[in-house]
């Protein structure tokens, strides 16, 4: 018998009689196949093989989203859900973390230093989070960091501040890995902010269960010059609801995700939609890119996608997803700021033990100066990301501070990344140290929308 029609329907490694099989499944089935005998290892080509499975099935998946979990409607339609008060004022400007947040900043750094690190280069390489990675953060509560505790969170008021603190001591670990294990948690906090009482009661109670679904925020696209108050893709009204059609990208963990919160323009305003994962219509498609490797991005494919009436998230006037977009772009500060962290973290004792003629190259005025400007653009990276999470967890208007830490964090943390490499040299081109992953991840703060949210 033949190697194909051993594949076919049918056959031993193949597939039930009335299934089919495109191409990429043959050559994933032939790759699994050889990969059983031992012929791989007698030409040495192991290694090789496995690389293309990686590769094959990474980049290459078209795939309806999964419908797993089936959410039971529950609530008063149209009654307005819980909201988590803002966070009290102290009368001065401070922004030293309180107790419960500098506890809740120890216990995610020792969750990004001990797990994360370890295993980012390897998420990396395989465009995906360890299932390990993953339970270790449901199990220091991160779904549920921006969820009221009226609803089964852990927040009494506005986390918007705890919320940035996290981010930035997980990006410390690994960015891609960050985005990963927050993404859930995005969804949980736009529904615990602008979400009704039938969509709280709905859809929240499985955010704080042992088994936690994946869930994402799709409000970027794949269009030139993509502005993310400006969504194309279009939202209209029927006499029972929606009809969604359009493309969002950059959609973390978007194959396993069950639940999506959709940007689309409706009657000329951009509004955000509850989309389960089972809806018609709806389909996932890879989108591996430069940096955020281990978030495993995909592209979301929205094709006469029906809504019910009661699928929209908050005001439909535009407010809500600028509130969103506002909130996104803060947690990507944060994350930036963590990953421009470790890169100084990783340059200072470089510098110092390297040595070139006769001595360490910290003592050059060229790299000292270098190194003294990643900390100083640092710092004022985290001081103008700190200010504006502390107006949004009170209350108050944050537009304009959250616009200049992006732009800051934008621009000179991809000039961080930069410099980093520079510094390492010849290290920095290669994988063998971290700082070539940080450059690249650092390098999508500026084109990044939505994803995570504080």
């Amino acid at each position: 018998m033949s190697l194909i029609q051993s594949l076919r329907p049918g056959g031993k490694h193949g597939l039930s009689s009335k299934e089919t099989r495109d191409p990429i499944g043959y050559a994933v089935a032939a790759l699994n196949r050889l990969a059983q005998s031992d012929v791989l290892d007698r030409v040495g080509l192991r290694k090789q093989a496995e690389q293309a499975v990686f590769t094959t099935t990474r980049s290459g998946f078209k795939t309806v989203t999964a419908a797993s979990r089936g959410f039971a409607r529950a609530g008063r339609k149209g009654s307005p859900g819980a909201r988590p008060t803002p966070t009290a004022g102290r009368g001065v400007f401070d922004l030293t973390p309180t107790e419960d947040e500098q506890m809740l900043v120890d216990v995610v750094t020792e969750l990004a230093d001990e797990v994360l690190r370890p295993a980012a280069a390897e998420a990396d390489e395989a465009c995906a989070a360890p299932e390990a990675v993953l339970k270790a953060g449901l199990e220091v509560g991160l779904p549920i960091l921006g969820v009221p505790e009226a609803l089964g969170g852990i927040s009494e008021e506005r986390s918007a501040m705890a919320g940035a603190l996290v981010a930035e001591a997980l990006a410390k670990g690994d960015m891609g890995l960050a985005v990963a294990s927050l993404a859930p948690g995005a969804v949980a906090t736009a529904l615990g902010l602008w979400g009704s009482e039938s969509q709280q009661q709905t859809y929240l109670p499985a955010f704080s269960e042992a088994e936690v679904p994946a869930a994402a925020l799709a409000l970027s696209e794949p269009t030139v010059l993509f502005d993310a108050l400006d969504p194309s893709t279009t939202a209209e009204r029927t006499s029972g609801g929606y009809v969604l059609n359009g493309v969002k990208s950059a959609v973390p963990r978007g194959a396993e995700a069950e639940l999506f919160v959709v940007g689309a323009r409706l009657d000329g305003k951009p509004v955000l939609f509850l989309v389960e994962s089972g809806t018609p219509g709806l389909e996932v498609v890879a989108d591996p890119g430069m940096g955020v490797r281990a978030a495993a991005m995909t592209r979301l494919v929205l094709t006469d996608v029906t809504l019910p009436e009661g699928s929209v998230l908050g005001a439909t006037d535009g407010t809500t997803y600028a509130e969103c977009v506002r909130l996104s772009r803060l947690a990507w500060c944060a994350l930036a700021v963590g990953t421009a962290q470790a890169v100084l973290d990783y340059v200072t004792p470089y510098v110092k033990e390297r040595e070139a003629f006769g001595e360490p190259i910290a003592h050059r005025q060229s790299v000292a100066f270098m190194v003294a400007d990643i900390a100083i653009e640092l710092q004022a990276m985290r001081l103008l990301t700190w200010k504006a999470a502390s107006r949004a967890a009170a209350g108050k208007d944050f537009a304009r501070e959250v616009a200049l830490a992006r732009r800051l964090c934008a621009d000179k943390g991809m000039r961080i990344g930069l410099d980093g490499v520079q510094l390492l040299g010849g290290h920095g081109f290669v994988k063998e140290h971290p700082v070539e992953r940080w450059y690249r991840d650092l390098r999508a703060v500026g084109v990044m929308e939505g994803v995570v949210m504080v």
